[in-house]
């Protein structure tokens, strides 16, 4: 259905800067590293445009290759690797905030996170702000070098920024833990490891899985997710959405790597995305997990765009802020 676009109401959202991170080091099957170039064509940049953000695309940074290694001593598969590509995306985020636009890093995989947010909390704490992260997956990647039952770094990123991962990666923002987990809040969860969810209850993260959502709809867990986001003192909060392409039920969204069925449908997707928009709060993104080699042609990232377009302001109707 064709919608009706508004521009942004945010000025934030006025500038933004895509920042292409090629790899799956921290995944299990290869083709995420496609992922950027999946979303350049299904034209990414030009939708923005077209709500009145104006985008400038650092293209794809550059970094190691995937060594498809095996397990080091502490369990982990290619830590070294996913250590340089988290510094590669902590130093261009942490560039981009400091520009005063909002980065939107495209990945990859979702070890990136780790090394994106741990650049939002270090610009948050010199700049005084309050950082709130929503993190849209099917898994909670709350797992811990001890934990893993695979050793893939892309299970490990909440962890480590809860200062409970690798300590290379744990201590990226400069100060461990990056941030509270109190920050977190994660939604769509449906594929959760039994460590993990001891772990999520030790942490006391802020979760609303698939029966969450199920039992009390998408209004009213995104309404409980975004409290506090409206209103004097909302000013402050720096909102960070970590958007995982598999939080999406596989029927709609076929091209990634982890799927798990019983995800949000389209409708689900989209009044998420919309009132988040609705905040106005929405100051850096991470879309990763794209994986086109496992895609039919480029549906998931044409589908990406549309939500993304939504995240940004376009809706059915005019509608204030």
């Amino acid at each position: 259905m064709k919608r009706s676009s508004s521009q942004a109401h945010n000025k934030r959202l006025t500038q933004a800067t895509l920042i292409g991170l090629p790899t799956d080091v921290g995944a299990s099957r290869l083709g995420a590293a496609m992922g950027p170039d999946a979303l350049r064509v299904a034209q990414l940049g030009p939708a923005l445009e077209r709500l009145g953000v104006r985008v400038h695309d650092l293209g794809n940074l550059a970094g190691p290759v995937n060594p498809r290694g095996a397990r080091d001593m502490d369990g982990l598969r290619n830590l070294a690797e996913c250590l340089r590509w988290n510094q590669i995306a902590h130093d261009a985020v942490l560039q981009v905030l400091e520009q005063n636009r909002l980065p939107i890093l495209l990945g990859g995989d979702h070890t990136l996170a780790t090394g994106s947010i741990s650049a939002i909390a270090r610009h948050c704490r010199a700049a005084g702000k309050q950082l709130r992260v929503l993190w849209l997956d099917a898994h909670s990647d709350c797992n811990t070098p001890a934990s893993s039952p695979t050793g893939n770094l892309h299970g490990m990123p909440v962890s480590s920024l809860c200062g409970l991962g690798p300590k290379e990666l744990a201590s990226l923002s400069g100060s461990i833990p990056a941030l509270p987990a109190s920050a977190f809040c994660q939604i769509g969860l449906r594929s959760v490891d039994e460590s993990e969810k001891h772990m999520i209850r030790e942490l006391n993260l802020e979760v609303y899985d698939m029966r969450a959502i199920d039992e009390l709809g998408m209004r009213e867990v995104m309404r409980r997710a975004l409290a506090g986001l409206f209103g004097p003192g909302s000013e402050d909060i720096h909102l960070h959405l970590s958007f995982d392409v598999d939080f999406l039920d596989p029927d709609i969204a076929p091209g990634t790597g982890t799927p798990v069925r019983g995800g949000p449908t389209y409708r689900e997707a989209q009044l998420c995305m919309e009132m988040i928009a609705d905040t106005g709060r929405l100051a850096s993104l991470d879309i990763v997990e794209l994986n086109p080699a496992l895609d039919m042609r480029n549906q998931t990232a044409e589908l990406v765009v549309d939500l993304v377009q939504s995240l940004f302001g376009q809706s059915t109707l005019m509608r204030t802020p």
